[in-house]
């Protein structure tokens, strides 16, 4: 029997929980002193598919000055209004459980949930996600868009092991059945 693949959460955020600031800046993130690609590409060649929600589409286009970063993979954008495709993406406007446990047992590597917040937070309450692998920067930026929304849910974790980047400290999890 093949293995299913895996929803996994690869992200950076800060000590206090923030992926963004209130302006949706990621300047604190480019501050800390890394290591290479902080594993970037070592994560990359594990997955085929991307998930992006709408809004966290809108910001990588605007900050890649409209060069789609993630070519070559399958990726999908979650948006509540119908768009049409690009050659680099699909916009998604269906049930995001049917949609994902589809994608999940279609053939292939693993799938990689980008983000942004609102649709992570329907992922985890559904329980849709697998796998977390967290990367902390040493940094307090006090207030901003938060990692976890307060909600109705809760996850089990197990503590799959943890790398350091020089100041970057990788936690990685998988989420119990």
């Amino acid at each position: 029997m093949k293995n299913q693949r895996k929803v996994v959460l690869y992200i950076a955020l800060s000590l206090d929980g923030y992926i963004a600031t209130k302006e949706d800046s990621l300047d604190w993130l480019f501050k800390v002193e890394g290591e290479a690609d902080n594993g970037y590409t070592e994560f990359f060649e594990t997955i085929d598919t991307i998930l992006i929600g709408k809004r966290t589409y809108d910001w990588i286009m605007k900050h890649e000055k409209g060069q789609f970063p993630y070519q070559n993979k399958s990726c999908y954008v979650f948006s509540r209004s119908s768009l049409y495709d690009t050659d680099d993406v699909k916009f998604v406007n269906e049930d995001i459980v049917n949609f994902t446990n589809n994608l999940k047992k279609e053939e292939g590597k693993n799938i990689w949930i980008v983000g942004g917040g609102d649709l992570l937070h329907t992922f985890l309450k559904e329980k849709l996600v697998d796998e977390l692998i967290l990367t902390i920067a040493p940094t307090i930026i006090g207030e901003g868009i938060p990692l976890f929304k307060v909600g109705d849910y809760q996850l089990d974790l197990y503590l799959k092991g943890t790398r350091t980047f020089n100041q970057f400290v990788e936690l990685n999890y998988i989420v119990k059945k």
